[in-house]
């Protein structure tokens, strides 16, 4: 299974192996030229497993998660008695 993403993906790990043994020539085998061909090692290993063992693709959100608010003016007895928390005062009478 091979999508685009991961063709795209093959081909810049192929990119990054070439300038990282442009660094080895420059550099020697440092290590953190080591580090970074391990790394590159490690992403095209996890690379592999993923193509031939993809996971379960995410299925979209059902709209019956969604819930809708009404615009309409609420209850305003409903806050009656509620602290304005974060405003610097509390349990004053609410006004209308």
């Amino acid at each position: 299974m091979a999508t685009i993403e991961m063709k795209d993906l093959r081909r810049s790990i192929g990119l990054l192996r070439h300038h990282i043994s442009s660094l080895k020539v420059q550099y020697g085998d440092v290590d953190a030229v080591r580090r970074m061909t391990n790394d590159l090692d490690r992403l095209e290993i996890d690379l592999h497993d993923f193509e031939h063992s993809p996971p379960p693709l995410l299925k979209p959100s059902k709209r019956e998660d969604v819930v809708y608010v009404p615009d309409s003016k609420s209850d305003e007895a409903a806050w009656l008695g509620a602290q304005d928390e974060g405003l610097g005062f509390h349990s004053r009478e609410r006004t209308k």
